[in-house]
Formats: structure tokens, sequence, C-alpha cells
């Protein structure tokens, strides 16, 4: 009797544990049936979303001058890095230093684009020169001689006649008027092309050579006792 007693409880524990898988399996395939349904719903969703608005969702968002101050990014001297920068606008100030990169660097690389960039705005800091850009830029302009960029006395119209330069020349000048880090020249003020050698040049202290372009720093006057 005892025997029969365990051989049926043994019966129906085995029982209860088929129909308990049987009812894990039944969910199973509900629950991955539920999901199959949602996932072809959202592949539909996703196939009816214009390409470029796709591509502006995953894409990650481009790099600014703030997050460049705080830290969270760097500058990458490359065009990629340029191209996913914003199309820039400005002021005055905004204008002369992108059209002083037009004029003098639109032939060079991202990193040189940047390095000329350095040299004007390290001269609006230097109580030496102008304290605007604009007028670093248009120092000695009219005055035979006296141009510091040559440009703005060569008698040429200063037109636009590359767009796609201008539009990366100003994301450069807008970058570095909003903050970006001053890196890849030392503190220059001056520069000019390899093809040349002025006499200032074997005077001040080269700081970098970037492209076609040597650097200098002008040198530090004290006061003698």
């Amino acid at each position: 009797m005892r025997t029969t007693l365990v051989r049926l409880t043994r019966a129906a524990g085995l029982a209860a544990l088929v129909s308990l898988s049987g009812a894990i399996a039944q969910a199973d395939g509900l629950l991955e049936s539920r999901l199959g349904a949602l996932l072809g719903q959202e592949r539909e969703a996703v196939r009816v979303v214009p390409s470029a608005r796709m591509l502006a969702l995953t894409s990650p968002p481009p790099v600014t001058a703030r997050d460049i101050q705080t830290g969270l990014a760097s500058v990458a001297y490359d065009r990629a890095f340029l191209a996913d920068q914003p199309s820039a606008t400005g002021g005055a100030e905004w204008e002369c230093l992108s059209e002083a990169l037009y004029f003098e660097a639109r032939g060079e690389s991202v990193r040189g684009v940047f390095a000329v960039a350095e040299v004007i705005l390290n001269r609006v800091d230097s109580r030496a020169y102008p304290n605007s850009i604009c007028g670093v830029v248009n120092q000695g302009t009219g005055r035979r001689h006296a141009c510091q960029f040559s440009y703005t006395c060569d008698g040429n119209a200063e037109t636009i006649h590359e767009p796609a330069a201008w539009t990366s020349v100003g994301k450069v000048a807008r970058l570095l008027i909003d903050g970006a880090p001053r890196e890849l020249t030392a503190g220059a003020t001056h520069y000019h092309t390899k093809a040349v050698s002025p006499s200032w040049a074997r005077r001040f202290p080269r700081t970098a050579s970037i492209g076609s372009h040597y650097f200098y720093r002008q040198p530090t006057r004290t006061a003698s006792n």
C-alpha cells in the first residue's frame, strides 16, 4: 500500500512538472510572438523615416567651442572635424578674421588655418598691437610698406570666389573667437611663407613650422637699468 502511494505521488509530481513546463513554454511562445510583433512595428517605423533624418538622430552632436573649453572634447585639426562644425556667422570681428584666413591661409591644411588664426588673436592680446581683430588685420593698410597682412594692400578687391573655403575658414574663426585653445604656435605673433626670409626672422624665436609657414614669437622687451 505504501509503495503504491509513493508511486502515485511521484506520478502526480511528474505530471505537475510536465504541466508547468508546458505552461512555461506556452508563455515563452506568447512572449516571443508579442516581441516579434513589436519589433516588426519598430522596423516598419524606422523604414519610413527619411535617411537624412535617421542620420541626424543617430550621429553624435558636433563638438563646440564650449565643449573644448570645459574639457569635454578637444580640437581635431582635420577636415572631418571641421566638416562636423555648424556653419558659422558673426559680426565685424568674425568677418575680419574670416577674411584674413581666407586670403592668407585658405590653401593651407586645417592645422595651418588654425595656426594663422592664432597669430592674429595673439596680436590682439599683445599690447604691441591693436586690441581688436579688425584693428590687427587692417594695421598699416593704406601706408606704403606698412601693411601687416599683404592682401590688404595688394590693390585687389577682397572678393570671395570660393564659397566652400569661406565656409571652412569661417568655422575656424568662430571656434577661436569662442575660446578654442591656441596650442599650435606657442604664442606666435608673426609668420611668413617658407619661400621668403624676412630680416626680422633672424631676431625672433621660431615657435612652429606648419604647412608652408614658419611661425615666430616677438621677443619681449625688458626695461634696462
